[in-house]
């Protein structure tokens, strides 16, 4: 660029300043500065790390390198990575498949009632995680209350081994994870214009065809928020496995945290990190091809 184009460059972005998107940019400056330093470049510091090198005692050493990234090919990290995907997934489809009905109660309720169904489902948000999954312990662990209860009216003899295990992760990503998704389609569902399910039903649509033609169809984007605020986050969550899983579950997440807190490998830790990342985009691509809606995400 020459000097004369870019004083031509600056000139006109000068000129659009002053204009009629001045106010609006003066607006939202305050906005943009804080995405700027407190999302922007710390992401963009995660990027640089990633391509530099440990130091001999878990400094780093300012030499590009590729090996972090070759690192993840690794079967041991890939079968991590496969695991923290399939338990995100499953965690997304038990609280769609629990909150859809549950939410659709709620949106069907009278209005009397909706506000205090709403709160029940916020009120968790009022006492820390990290108190609710010690909660859970106390429930799951060997001398916990479900085995108590359950030897104490003979069910069985011996306590079963429900805690540090997948199991007791993805009951602990459920519970969290659960009012992320009725809350986007409680939001959907409630939008539902009731004549349409009534001209449905005049046309001779069995019950099954009126969800699946038009209850199913019009919640789409309902469905697609929730599902995208709970695999997201259930990846990121590194303190369920921490606790509910001990260290027979190794998540993608406790991955990260022991890069950076355990083993001092910084470097590695934000290869994982960027990779993590990667895949939010691809979910939020995957989200607004298929037609999600960003309303139905204002609702959080």
């Amino acid at each position: 660029m020459t000097q004369k184009s870019f004083k031509k460059f600056y000139k006109n972005i000068k000129d659009k300043l002053k204009g009629q998107n001045a106010g609006a940019f003066k607006t939202l400056s305050p906005v943009l500065i804080w995405m700027t330093l407190f999302f922007v470049v710390p992401i963009i510091m995660v990027i640089i790390v990633s391509f530099l090198t440990r130091g001999q005692y878990g400094g780093i050493d300012y030499k590009f390198t590729l090996d972090n990234y070759i690192k993840l090919f690794n079967p041991l990290y890939a079968e991590i990575l496969i695991k923290s995907l399939i338990i995100a997934l499953l965690t997304t489809l038990i609280c769609l498949f629990l909150g859809y009905p549950f939410a659709y109660f709620i949106a069907r309720s009278k209005k009397k009632y909706r506000h205090v169904l709403i709160l029940l489902i916020i009120l968790p948000f009022w006492t820390n995680s990290l108190v609710r999954t010690y909660a859970w312990i106390i429930l799951l662990r060997t001398e916990g209350i479900i085995n108590t209860y359950l030897i104490k009216f003979g069910i069985i003899n011996t306590p079963i081994k429900l805690l540090y295990n997948n199991a007791a992760v993805m009951i602990g990503m459920v519970y969290m994870m659960f009012p992320f998704m009725v809350l986007p389609l409680y939001s959907s569902i409630e939008k539902l214009d009731s004549s349409l399910l009534e001209a449905a039903s005049d046309l001779g649509a069995t019950p099954r065809k009126v969800f699946s033609k038009v209850i199913l169809p019009l919640t789409k984007p309902g469905i697609m928020s929730g599902c995208l605020l709970v695999f997201v986050p259930t990846l990121g969550y590194f303190f369920i496995p921490d606790l509910l899983g001990g260290s027979k579950v190794v998540l993608l997440s406790n991955l990260i945290k022991n890069q950076f807190l355990s083993a001092r490998n910084w470097p590695f830790g934000s290869a994982i990190s960027v990779v993590l990342i990667i895949i939010m985009f691809i979910m939020i691509g995957l989200y607004l091809k298929l037609g999600g809606n960003k309303k139905d995400m204002e609702v959080l």
